[in-house]
């Protein structure tokens, strides 16, 4: 049974774990501005002599997302607690892949990723040993089937997918991100290696948990909350994040009935 915590806060569970895993984008900012409400949480949840990461589906490594989160204005102790997708991808492809050459599918802001190793990138898709996908091209950012041209002649090859989402709202604007590529490329047949919530690489690096009581914030089903059953943590859906639409339409029990999951408590957006 969810329990939705709109009316009594997030301060009525703080005692019954000991870290929080909380989502960045759909949580604590829509890509534009920081939600003044979930900051006073993250405050809160310090003085509460309790812990959290801020574990985000970026592609790009913590020190990148950091910058960002500065010109949003937020406290630098906080930024401090940010850990990546790209983040843990990159742990990985230095350790596995350091010596292969790669073809990059993204935008250039992306570059951050792969810096200490661009040397590698080479622009001959046919050529490349693997396929480092951290997004979409920004002339293709709206185009799902430039990708299926594009890499249809690739899939012997393995793909890197260093964002698992599909879409994410900036602001009002819906856009599509890595996973909608790295899912075009499952589809005609290639192998994709994922680093990002659900999957568990990226709790790992960010944390030890041994012994911890965990509950993961998010927005976000396919992710978010499917990563905290991977884990078999708690969870708190946020429900004013991507599937905000989709609840309001059908209610939010049959929107988890569709997508196979439970939660443990709702929340509008993150407050205390």
């Amino acid at each position: 049974m969810t329990k939705n915590l709109d009316d009594i806060g997030l301060r009525s569970i703080i005692d019954n774990y000991d870290f929080y895993f909380i989502d960045l984008w759909g949580v604590i900012h829509n890509g534009i501005e920081l939600h003044k409400k979930a900051i006073e949480v993250l405050a809160e949840i310090t003085k509460a002599k309790k812990n959290y990461v801020l574990l985000t589906n970026a592609p790009r490594p913590n020190s990148t997302v950091k910058i960002f989160l500065e010109k949003m204005g937020l406290d630098k102790v906080m930024r401090e607690k940010v850990y990546t997708s790209g983040q843990a991808a990159l742990t990985y492809l230095k350790t596995n892949h350091a010596s292969q050459k790669f073809f990059h599918v993204g935008p250039p802001r992306d570059f951050d990723l792969f810096l200490s190793f661009r040397d590698k990138k080479i622009e001959n898709i046919e050529k490349c040993d693997y396929l480092l996908c951290t997004g979409l091209f920004d002339q293709h950012d709206k185009d799902l089937d430039y990708y299926k041209k594009l890499l249809i002649s690739s899939i012997s090859k393995k793909m890197i997918c260093t964002n698992p989402d599909l879409i994410v709202d900036r602001g009002k604007k819906r856009e599509y991100c890595a996973g909608s590529v790295a899912k075009v490329f499952e589809d005609i047949g290639g192998k994709v290696i994922y680093f990002g919530k659900p999957y568990p690489e990226v709790y790992n690096q960010a944390v030890k948990s041994n012994n911890k009581k965990i509950i993961a914030i998010g927005d976000n089903l396919n992710t978010d909350i499917k990563g905290a059953i991977n884990m078999n943590y708690d969870s708190l859906l946020i429900t004013n994040g991507i599937h905000k639409e989709e609840i309001s339409k059908d209610g939010i029990s049959s929107v988890l009935k569709k997508y196979s999951l439970n939660i443990n408590f709702s929340q509008s957006d993150l407050k205390w």
